[in-house]
């Protein structure tokens, strides 16, 4: 399904923008976002402009998945997980070939907390976009995700599973996790990252 190409203000210095364009051509900031890594590094006050202007847009495109997933990135990082996965959900609608979209909503779903303290049904939901994720693109990064799922809710509570956290994290390293992809998930979760991971 072809996505339509709609006319926006860039969220940063309101030009004239369309969602085609990765980068605003004055401001040379995203228009769109459609990777976590691009709001990494923003300042709060950016990221609650950039919100704003996203959900104004999608007040007259709602099925715009590209609008769905910029204001999904933004509320993961203002830490507004119920608001990111109902955007993400809304996305993944359209976008069927983001992987992210789905590891995203994934990480949504623990809401800052420890996989060990979340009801099992929503453990059941992380494990399902997770493999929906790893199905689309296998990295590294979702593989070792998983592998906390597996570690701080299954192992913990002494549940036999499979793969076991240790074999999903030898998936992690043999799809290439990077130390600075664990760093940040780590950073997006907002809990102390396990010795044994």
């Amino acid at each position: 399904m072809a996505t339509q190409i709609i006319d926006v203000k860039c969220p940063n210095c309101g030009a004239s923008a369309d969602t085609s364009q990765k980068t605003c051509k004055w401001c040379k900031q995203p228009v769109v976002i459609s990777t976590f890594n691009s709001v990494f590094e923003m300042p709060m006050p950016l990221i609650n402009k950039y919100a704003n202007a996203y959900r104004q847009a999608l007040s007259e495109f709602p099925e715009n998945p590209e609008l769905s997933t910029s204001v999904a990135m933004c509320y993961l990082k203002l830490k507004l997980y119920d608001k990111a996965v109902i955007a993400f959900e809304k996305a993944a609608e359209g976008n069927f070939d983001n992987s992210e979209i789905f590891f995203y909503a994934a990480v949504c779903l623990l809401k800052g907390q420890k996989a060990f303290l979340q009801q099992r049904q929503t453990i059941d939901k992380i494990e399902e976009y997770i493999n929906t994720a790893l199905m689309i693109e296998p990295r590294g990064v979702y593989y070792y995700f998983w592998a906390y799922i597996k570690y701080d809710y299954f192992s913990r509570k002494s549940y036999r599973t499979t793969p076991t956290y240790q074999d999903a994290l030898e998936m992690a390293n043999n799809a290439g996790a990077s130390p600075f992809d664990i760093e940040q998930l780590y950073g997006i979760l907002g809990v102390a990252r396990p010795s044994c991971l």
